[in-house]
């Protein structure tokens, strides 16, 4: 009830605020179960998409988010955000969990696959949280490339301005495979992002935005090494050239359910491996 009364009250101020043109509303389907895979360019990403789609969307959000900026903070309570502590395995894979159960409801779940904002705009390469979902509940993925979002609300700015935003949403895509497999995972993280990036333009970078950020405040890089140990994958090889992540399909369509290797892998290690994976940051 709260969901809807804020959305009520926050859609005509998007509206106003972000003077939004949004493509695709045609693929959000009435009903059933749907994962929202969006680029993520600012922390009201995931407020101003749920508040101007006709359904609820829900998202998860960094514990920080809801004792940091206080207008954030307000946004993520009244939005229906899951909060999650992106230091704790065992806290992302309950978000997993969580999120299962909300696709298994028949409701829509939206998540970030580079794991936090892009430090630069360009977009970079997917956590497998997001082929967990889809394959561990056979939920289609709708691409989504947001576009201006980081102008309604820029890094260390504490109240929204106005700015004109874009929303592309692409058609559902279907998978076929195991979420349980390493390989299988990759490999549809990849293809998602390749539609993200098909519908964005944005530049392809082929490495965890989070350690980019690491890097540029000399900070340890975070372990991407052993996320791409523990998921079965090689080095994608693809230079940050804006070129489609490596391995994913030139059209986006249904994966082609190969299931090669890492079969045995259990599927609890996806919270060690990519520990707050789609959480917003």
């Amino acid at each position: 009830m709260l969901y809807q009364v804020v959305k009520f009250a926050a859609t005509p101020l998007a509206h106003v605020m972000c003077r939004p043109h949004i493509s695709g509303a045609v693929h959000v389907p009435r009903t059933g179960p749907a994962i929202l895979a969006a680029n993520h360019l600012s922390v009201l990403d995931s407020f101003l998409l749920p508040a101007l789609l006709p359904r609820p969307v829900t998202f998860v959000a960094k514990n920080e988010y809801f004792s940091g900026n206080p207008v954030a903070g307000w946004f993520m309570r009244l939005g229906n955000s899951l909060p999650i502590d992106r230091e704790s395995a065992h806290a992302a894979q309950a978000m997993l969990d969580a999120a299962t159960e909300v696709l298994e409801r028949g409701d829509l779940f939206g998540i970030h696959p580079e794991g936090t904002r892009s430090p630069d705009g360009r977009l970079y390469r997917g956590k497998i949280g997001v082929a967990w979902l889809a394959l561990r509940t056979g939920a289609p993925v709708l691409p989504v490339a947001l576009s201006g979002t980081e102008k309604v609300l820029p890094v260390g700015a504490k109240v929204p301005r106005p700015a004109r935003i874009g929303i592309k949403i692409g058609a559902p895509m279907t998978f076929e495979g195991s979420h349980a497999n390493a390989r299988d995972r990759r490999r549809v993280t990849d293809e998602i992002m390749a539609a993200i990036q098909r519908l964005s333009g944005q530049e392809y970078v082929p490495a965890y935005a989070a350690s980019v950020k690491a890097a540029s405040n000399g900070d340890t890089p975070a372990s991407d090494g052993g996320t791409s140990a523990s998921n079965g994958s090689a080095a994608n090889g693809s230079g940050a050239n804006g070129s489609a992540p490596n391995g994913a399909r030139a059209d986006g369509s249904r994966a082609n359910g190969s299931a090669a290797g890492g079969a045995g892998e259990a599927t609890s290690k996806i919270a060690a491996s990519d520990a707050g994976d789609g959480a917003r940051g």
